[in-house]
């Protein structure tokens, strides 16, 4: 028979059974929490360390050319590494490229890159296209993943127009066989020489320039001003950093002009004075050049020496010319 006395003591048992319980399930609900939290930092640090190998493949395979490895393939006994766990790891970076794609499709790039000045000066001029591939590729085994242009001013009597060169790019679609026979992963088309390295300018306006200053006498101002009616805005100083690595191209053929001329039997030699110019006087400095000619081939050269109107420079020249 139950009292009132038992009462109050059963409700007290069963509330500390209640509140052992609640302190088991909490415990429990904390070790789970606990796991979870160590499992996410473990995802967490194998995700960086997915990205970065991601980010150092993409380097190597489509970086700049001093970033590049190409694979080398010298004889050299391969270490054993351990490549169990390489098809899991391939999955994981697949996944976090199609995340990577997912996150640049869904937020546009606006890409803060201000265009080259060079192609704003070219920019309503005509455009000629020239394509250059790789000869002897075979295109079953690579993809075409991107091009290089190279953009360059050409001139025309009286009509300028861009060039523009156009070198695919193309991927080897199996990388494997590409270690394997030491080839390259990417491939692109040498580019052609140019006059200036990276310059503007093509071989057809600088040997116009050239024309225009030795031939018909047209200074570098002048020509500045020809140029603006056909569409391109340059300046004066522009068209004298051409003009330098213009003359360095032609110093072989200089010499060779001067080595035949010096090479005649009967050679005249005088100077003549020309006005050069001095920066810091700011004016105008009578100096001298020699000119040195081969009657019978009927060739002459020009010798400059810092103006000097001194035997020495004509006693030099027919000391070259018993040398030779």
């Amino acid at each position: 028979m139950t009292t009132k006395e038992d009462t109050p003591k059963r409700v007290t048992d069963s509330m500390k059974e209640q509140l052992a319980l609640l302190m088991e399930t909490n415990r429990k609900q904390s070790e789970v929490i606990e796991s979870q939290t160590k499992t996410i930092e473990e995802l967490r640090a194998t995700i960086v360390e997915l990205n970065a190998s991601l980010a150092w493949l993409k380097r190597k395979a489509f970086g700049k050319m001093s970033e590049k490895c190409d694979p080398i393939n010298n004889g050299d006994p391969m270490l054993p590494f351990d490549y169990g766990d390489l098809g899991q790891i391939e999955v994981e970076i697949e996944a976090a490229r199609n995340k990577a794609a997912q996150i640049i499709t869904s937020k546009p790039q606006v890409t803060s890159k201000t265009p080259h000045r060079n192609w704003i000066i070219m920019d309503d001029l005509p455009v000629v296209t020239v394509v250059i591939e790789l000869e002897d590729l075979d295109l079953g085994k690579y993809v075409k993943i991107g091009e290089e242009y190279t953009r360059t001013l050409e001139m025309k009597p009286g009509y300028l127009y861009v060039k523009d060169t156009v070198r695919p790019t193309y991927a080897i679609k199996d990388g494997t066989e590409a270690i394997e026979n030491g080839n390259r992963i990417v491939v692109t088309a040498p580019l052609p020489l140019m006059p200036i390295y990276k310059g503007m300018p093509g071989a057809s306006i600088l040997a116009e320039i050239l024309l225009q200053k030795y031939e018909y006498h047209v200074p570098f101002y002048r020509q500045v001003k020809q140029l603006e009616p056909l569409g391109v805005k340059l300046s004066r100083n522009t068209l004298d950093g051409w003009f330098k690595p213009v003359c360095e191209l032609l110093r072989p053929l200089y010499l060779e002009l001067k080595k035949k001329v010096l090479s005649s039997d009967y050679i005249q030699v005088d100077e003549t004075t020309l006005p050069v110019i001095e920066h810091d006087r700011h004016k105008a400095a009578k100096e001298h050049i020699w000119i040195v000619r081969a009657a019978v081939p009927r060739l002459f050269f020009f010798d400059y020496d810092n103006g000097s109107r001194s035997q020495k420079v004509a006693v030099d020249l027919l000391k070259s010319v018993s040398n030779s």
